[in-house]
């Protein structure tokens, strides 16, 4: 397997097309050779827009209060075109992010939910490093292949 598109450090941003109707259904991590990926699956009518960069401190949306994750460096992943998970008919507690393995530069992963058609992943990494972001259809999702070196 090899990353998705071309990895440099930079903000990434794509804005939606159309207005979309979207819900994120879970979260995925895997360490590959020389990369690891997150994948965001999405749930819904249309096709996302995104805004995805590094922080150096992750913050709640609604509060303005650090977010509790784990890491040196941290990846928010902002996805556009999403409304609540109920919405959908999803229970927001019930959507499964998955626990990094101890292999690679992802430590951790928090999804900070929901707030005015944004929905907000925050990854927690070892190092920040060159990533690229990639939408996928059939299923629709969300991929950030991070670098491992």
């Amino acid at each position: 397997m090899r990353p998705l598109g071309t990895a440099n450090a930079s903000p990434k941003t794509q804005r939606p097309s159309a207005p979309a109707q979207l819900a994120v259904a879970g979260v995925r991590v895997g360490t590959h050779e020389g990369f690891d990926r997150v994948v965001v699956d999405l749930v819904g009518e249309g096709e996302p827009g995104w805004f995805v960069d590094y922080t150096s401190t992750p913050m709640q949306e609604i509060t303005g209060k650090p977010l509790k994750v784990t890491g040196n460096a941290f990846l928010n992943i902002n996805i556009d075109g999403t409304v609540y998970p109920y919405e959908l008919g999803l229970d927001a507690d019930q959507i499964k992010v998955d626990t990094p393995a101890e292999t690679g530069n992802i430590i951790d992963v928090v999804n900070a939910g929901t707030y005015e058609g944004r929905s907000r992943v925050v990854v927690g990494l070892r190092s920040d490093l060159p990533y690229s972001v990639q939408i996928l259809e059939h299923p629709l999702r969300l991929v950030v292949d991070i670098v491992q070196s």
